[in-house]
């Protein structure tokens, strides 16, 4: 009878209201469902609410710091897992297991935001020794994987890159009128540099005053800094039951960002039949298709796509996570072969 091998999952970042959070909580949630494997799932609380298929262990170390460092090796060591799959490229610098991960993007390479001296070379240091030291990595768009093959060098990553995209939750789907609001312009996401907020908001404000308004589904302490009007409205906070209604009232979805390793919300919105009106830049042309208005990031091009929005997709289908998770468990357990 053959020996069942055990998969720990860097699952931390899940209790997190974070793309990374969603994209863990999402594909670990199928994955799990597979039998291949042990899974043990290294979570920030064991009352996280998981499948009863899985082991929680608790790992209540902070990402990025010197704790995790120290600890997180112990930990893997007495779990005595077969590999590690981190959903992120965060993984200890002297792990001491194999170990896979996710690239989601390069954004401190190229947008530091507010991050110190001190974070962005900590974060340059790690994935550097991510990509030369894991044995394989997933990337969530051919924009991203060719962003680290020009940083890192194609040969560093040749035969053992994989481009996986993310998938939409079945929750995401055309609502019904009666759960539909005023209509509106949306954004949702984060307010940091490159994400080009301002831009939508000042784009917004030289439209036509009965010009449906602005929804910001916006938080973080960069959000703070947006300079609204009272035709702009911020909301710091939304679960994921609510959004797919927002998302099915919007006139369209808007984002003016400069860079994006996938653009969840684009594939969100177009599974609830919400036209989308996106940035040319980045991951968001292969994410988004043909159906979308994808124009250049600035003031004059974004007032005339909203002026004339497009209409909603017809030929959308959604991904799903439980493709991505089939992938994934694909890598993995090939993975595991190569380690023995």
């Amino acid at each position: 009878m053959p020996i069942v091998k055990t998969i720990a999952i860097d699952c931390r970042f899940a209790s997190t209201n974070s793309g990374i959070g969603r994209y863990t909580r999402e594909l670990v949630s199928e994955l799990i469902k597979s039998n291949e494997c042990n899974w043990k799932l290294l979570v920030k609380s064991v009352s996280e609410t998981w499948p009863n298929r899985a082991e929680l262990i608790h790992a209540p170390f902070d990402h990025y710091s010197l704790s995790e460092q120290r600890r997180l090796p112990k930990l893997l060591k007495s779990i005595k897992a077969d590999l590690l799959f981190s959903p992120h490229f965060n993984v200890p610098f002297f792990c001491p297991i194999p170990y896979v991960i996710t690239i989601h993007d390069l954004i401190l390479h190229r947008y530091p935001n507010q991050s110190s001296v001190l974070k962005r070379f900590a974060y340059k240091l790690l994935m550097s020794r991510a990509v030369r030291k894991s044995k394989h990595i997933i990337t969530i768009s051919n924009f991203v994987l060719n962003d680290i093959a020009q940083t890192y060098g194609r040969n560093k990553i040749k035969n053992k890159t994989s481009v996986i995209y993310e998938g939409v939750s079945d929750n995401f789907y055309p609502r019904s009128e009666v759960e539909q609001n005023d209509e509106f312009f949306l954004y949702v996401g984060n307010a940091k540099e490159h994400k080009n907020v301002q831009t939508l908001i000042d784009a917004h404000k030289q439209l036509p005053d009965d010009s449906p308004s602005l929804v910001l589904v916006c938080g973080g302490t960069e959000s703070k800094r947006l300079k609204i009007n009272n035709r702009v409205r911020l909301i710091s906070e939304i679960n994921d039951e609510e959004l797919p209604a927002l998302y099915s009232s919007a006139k369209a979805f808007v984002t003016a960002s400069l860079y994006e390793g996938y653009c969840l919300p684009v594939t969100e919105a177009q599974a609830c039949g919400c036209p989308v009106i996106a940035s040319n830049q980045g991951a968001i042309p292969e994410v988004a298709g043909d159906e979308a208005k994808l124009i250049e990031p600035n003031i004059e091009q974004f007032i005339s796509a909203m002026k004339s929005p497009p209409g909603p997709p017809v030929n959308y289908l959604s991904p799903k996570w439980s493709d991505t998770a089939d992938k994934t468990l694909n890598v993995l357990m090939k993975s595991l072969d190569q380690v023995g």
